[in-house]
């Protein structure tokens, strides 16, 4: 099968976490014998700020990390039909331009290719009216990236069919490494998100690394002079953007981390986490969540993490793990083992051959098209 991808980026994960997952699914295609190829536009947000702020470097480090992935960036004079010439399966992130996801739907109409829409981000709530204008009746289905948010699509009637398929970590990047750290050391790895967890980073991060006085690092992108203001005044380095490929190695040398939410993830979208957590728990490191709503019960708060309802049980909950080295130890392999039996990229890889099967158009090498031509 030959799997082209619409990516905003798969380059750059410069304020762009979905990088990490997509980065997986092709590398495990490639690994079953699928031939893959990722389109994204030369312009594109986040390669354009990945390239201001770290230059060539971090693009060139991306293609030594990662050189069986092959990529072709696009402008406005790219010849998209022929790129797809050989397609079996094409999916479209929703950030694509809305122009080259109708034009994509056209050409599906007498193409023998099976298309997808693949949505991971909330613009679905909080931009509606953009999704509204797609026309994804052209497209065999939609990938969203948790139950609610296919909830969403199916009551507004976006899309033939829509399917769950959540993002996962990527097990042969995200694994743990040595761990020799210091019991008090505390890492965050999240981006400022437009001011839409500002309150939650002091609540559940600042304010308790403050009181603790805990030592650690804060790696991200887009603070403003405010909060490093509010990191500077508490034991914390901001450190700024980290490679994902390098964030195993930095998880490994701190204790302990935490996940906090975007605020429409946890209103708007209840039950879908972000990739953060998964990353985490595949290295190893013991976690702890500020409130979000797991619906679909793809973890065991308690087992896999602890979730802290307020910035007074996250205290209490990072004293804990401080202190507590046999807690530590319970986190890490209950979250480790709950990764790689349930939410790896290979995991998301059977789920996606099986919506292949579901489909009134089976691609080469799904289970329906082999029953076909037998």
């Amino acid at each position: 099968m030959h799997v082209v991808l619409y990516t905003h980026s798969l380059v750059s994960d410069w304020n762009h976490g979905n990088a990490h997952f997509l980065r997986g699914v092709l590398t495990e295609l490639q690994a079953r014998g699928h031939t893959t190829l990722a389109l994204e536009p030369a312009d594109g947000w986040s390669r354009t700020n990945l390239r201001a702020a770290q230059g060539d470097a971090a693009i060139e480090r991306f293609a030594a990390r990662f050189p069986d992935l092959r990529i072709q960036t696009y402008g406005t004079a790219f010849d998209h039909e022929r790129a797809l010439d050989g397609a079996d399966l094409v999916i479209v992130h929703e950030w694509t331009a809305p122009e080259l996801v109708a034009w994509l739907g056209v050409l599906r109409r007498r193409g023998h290719f099976t298309l997808l829409f693949h949505d991971t981000h909330h613009r679905a709530v909080s931009a509606s009216e953009t999704l509204a204008t797609l026309p994804l009746e052209d497209y065999d289905g939609v990938l969203a990236f948790g139950d609610t948010l296919r909830q969403r699509y199916e009551h507004q009637g976006w899309g033939r069919r829509v399917f769950t398929w959540h993002e996962a970590a990527d097990t042969r990047v995200f694994w743990p490494r040595r761990q020799d750290v210091a019991p008090d050391g505390l890492i965050w790895i999240g981006n400022w998100g437009d001011g839409e967890r500002a309150e939650e980073l002091d609540t559940f991060l600042i304010a308790p690394a403050r009181s603790l006085g805990l030592v650690g690092r804060v790696h991200g992108v887009r603070y403003p002079v405010t909060a490093l203001d509010q990191l500077n005044e508490t034991r914390l380095r901001y450190a700024g953007w980290i490679a994902n490929a390098d964030v195993p190695e930095a998880f490994a040398q701190f204790r302990m981390t935490v996940h906090i939410p975007r605020r429409p993830y946890v209103h708007a979208l209840p039950g879908i986490p972000t990739i953060r957590i998964f990353e985490a728990l595949a290295c190893g490191i013991p976690l702890i969540s500020a409130p979000w709503n797991d619906a679909e019960g793809l973890f065991i708060p308690g087992e896999d993490f602890l979730f802290a309802r307020d910035g007074a049980e996250m205290t209490r909950h990072l004293a804990a793990l401080r202190a507590d080295d046999d807690l530590a130890r319970a986190l890490r392999r209950n979250g480790l083992t709950r990764i790689r039996s349930r939410h790896s990229c290979a995991h998301r890889v059977d789920e996606l051959l099986a919506i292949l099967d579901r489909l009134d158009r089976p691609v080469p090498g799904s289970r329906d098209a082999m029953e076909a031509t037998a």
